[in-house]
């Protein structure tokens, strides 16, 4: 075979399997010895439990060379002069130091395998953190199922390097230090036979490394790739969509291709460096038959003892087996690098949304909003808003109306600080919304989504998500309020009944008055509202009508308005068109106009037309309405004002 060939063949390269173009994937200069520098600020905060382990290492270091120690005179002192007391004493010797030696190992374990496990909890709340920290725009354009491979894969990946590889690599130096002083000091000669073997370990576990941190890179990829697409099939969106497409098959099949090539790299990657390792193991027969020969030698010249040429072959297992264990290490550590580059690009990631230093925290908000010409985009050079300006002052309900695609969702999506507008500052009670505190910010604004989120526990819990410390009397007169209490307290556990992933057991307009009764139970000052009630049934309607009338009372509220009370009952009415603010004013106002609002109007609601003109609803809303006993006008008018006319 040439030397190419048993080149390839020490790595590893499967014949079978696909190779990877690693040239495709160029990393910056010095990003390994970056990545090998942060890492030991994770171990920094267990430094007095490093000390204990390097002594333990140091005891057992010391202990294992002993027992040669003990044999060479068993050989050279105890055999040829029949002393059995001798005899006994080095056996019992030998056996009580195999017995301490490892008692500390036990103690050196438990120690280790704590400060593993705390690495790992570190890396994974710091990571969990930060994802927290980062604005919306990052989960808009990171697939769900990568950041769950990252948290969870990526940080489980990086757990035997982390947990045993310091370990490992102190108390294997700590033994090649200690075992070739020790032979140096009983042969010169024969140690020099020993150490001149050790750069056939050494030399190829670099490539060995290397090509093993680049299939590792490319395994957690494609586990991310995978876990993304498992999130995505098996969600219930997901599965509904493929079984309404009877796409189960076409699933199956992609699924078994993403398996199949990760199989392959999966395999490659344990194989990689295999025949490398098979050398390596003839490596350490070689050693002791040198020793042997040459030693044998020396022995016939009357320069050692028999004992000494044993004690060396002894000396040898301390010496290669830790030298083999640190370049299997540095294989170990250069794969598992892969993966702390992908657990350090998310780290690096600045957040886009940054709270500055002494951020504000100004008492409870009054409820003013302020745009002084705010423009945003979500891709450059495209904008979402166009120099948009209003004020809505407390109390006021404020209706968001226009086209799909207009800016109004964008609209909400600012005044939390979800995005940072380009250009234009944003202001409540006067402050811009940059200098305020993040914390109290979002603790002013509640938020009622048009597609609610429910968490796959209790209905209760649910509740307390909006105020942890609310009282059950409390959190009853919030589900009275959203006209919800009745239908939670004849399920079958009550409060307590589990509502399933996303709250899937539920219907939409259950989800969204339990939404409403745990933004009540947070009570805000200020209010955003996606209503969407268009797509519910005239019942599910009402219901939601009277359950935003505690929601809406007395509150600023930006309502991106799909329902035709919810239009008349505002006090002012933006109407966006391509991101710009075309028109505003009462409802009679625009109406009056004739212009985008009033083409609007006649389209969308033309089948209520009659009914509008005189501040009611449809007879049909109306009729659901007056079964749950509330007025038939419009919001405004539910809460004690009164309805605008056409």
């Amino acid at each position: 075979m040439s030397s190419n060939g048993m080149i390839r063949r020490a790595l590893g390269e499967a014949p079978h399997v696909a190779r990877i173009n690693y040239g495709e994937r160029r990393r910056p200069a010095g990003a390994v010895s970056s990545t090998l520098r942060r890492i030991p600020r994770y171990f920094r905060p267990y430094w007095r439990s490093w000390l204990v382990i390097i002594i333990c290492m140091a005891i057992t270091a010391v202990g294992a060379l002993i027992p040669p120690l003990l044999a060479r005179e068993i050989i050279d002192d105890a055999l040829p002069n029949r002393d059995s007391r001798l005899l006994v004493w080095l056996v019992v010797g030998a056996v009580l130091v195999g017995l301490f030696t490892r008692l500390v190992n036990v103690g050196r374990f438990a120690l280790s395998v704590r400060i593993g496990q705390g690495v790992m909890f570190d890396l994974r709340n710091e990571l969990y953190r930060h994802l927290q920290r980062q604005s919306l725009r990052f989960f808009t354009e990171t697939r769900t199922g990568e950041v769950m491979s990252r948290v969870n894969n990526d940080v489980a990946g990086v757990e035997s390097v982390v947990s045993n590889t310091p370990n490992n690599i102190v108390n294997n130096v700590i033994t090649v230090v200690a075992t070739t002083v020790l032979m140096l000091s009983l042969n010169w000669q024969l140690a020099a036979v020993a150490l001149a073997i050790l750069p056939f370990f050494v030399l190829p576990a670099r490539r060995v490394g290397r090509i093993r941190q680049e299939l590792r890179r490319e395994t957690a990829e494609r586990q991310g790739g995978l876990s993304s697409f498992m999130q995505e099939t098996l969600s219930i969106s997901g599965f509904v969509l493929v079984k309404a497409f009877a796409r189960e098959r076409y699933e199956s099949e992609r699924f078994r291709e993403r398996t199949s090539e990760l199989r392959a790299l999966e395999i490659r990657q344990r194989m990689v460096g295999r025949w490398f390792f098979m050398l390596v193991s003839l490596f350490e027969a070689i050693g002791p038959a040198l020793i042997y020969l040459y030693g044998g030698w020396l022995v016939i010249d009357g320069q050692v003892s028999i004992g000494t040429v044993v004690a060396f072959v002894a000396f040898l297992r301390q010496l290669y087996g830790p030298v083999s264990e640190l370049a299997n290490v540095h294989v170990d550590v250069m794969g598992s690098l892969a993966l702390f580059e992908r657990l350090f690009e998310y780290l690096d990631l600045e957040p886009e949304i940054q709270e500055r230093p002494n951020a504000l925290l100004p008492p409870p908000t009054r409820g003013a909003i302020h745009f002084d010409n705010v423009s945003f985009g979500y891709v450059a050079d495209r904008l979402a808003l166009d120099g948009v300006s209003f004020e809505a002052c407390p109390g006021q309900l404020v209706a968001l109306v226009g086209p799909s695609g207009a800016g109004k969702t964008t609209v909400t999506y600012l005044v939390p600080r979800f995005y940072d507008p380009t250009a234009g500052r944003i202001e409540i009670d006067g402050h811009d919304l940059r200098d305020l505190s993040l914390e109290w910010l979002r603790s002013q604004i509640g938020i009622v989504t048009q597609e609610t989120f429910l968490f796959h526990t209790t209905v209760r819990e649910n509740l307390l998500y909006g105020r942890p410390d609310a009282t059950p009397s409390e959190v009853e007169a919030a589900c009275r309020a959203a006209h919800i209490h009745e239908f939670i307290a004849g399920l079958p556990d009550g409060y307590e009944t589990i509502v399933g992933e996303r709250g899937y057991r539920l219907s939409g307009g259950e989800k969204q008055r339990i939404a409403i009764a745990r933004v009540l139970l947070k009570d805000p000052r200020i209010l955003l509202l996606d209503e969407a009630t268009s797509s519910l049934d005239s019942r599910s309607e009402a219901l939601i009508q009277a359950a935003l009338t505690p929601l809406l009372a007395g509150r600023t509220s930006l309502v991106i308005a799909h329902r035709l009370s919810t239009i008349l009952a505002a006090d002012l009415i933006l109407v966006l068109d391509r991101g710009r603010l075309v028109e505003r004013g009462t409802h009679p106002e625009l109406l009056a106009l004739d212009g985008l609002y009033a083409r609007l109007y006649h389209q969308q609601f033309k089948e209520r037309a009659n009914g509008v003109a005189a501040g009611t609803v449809s007879p049909l809303v109306a009729r659901a309405l007056e079964e749950t006993g509330s007025t038939p006008g419009g919001l405004r008018g539910a809460v004690g004002g009164t309805t605008k006319p056409a």
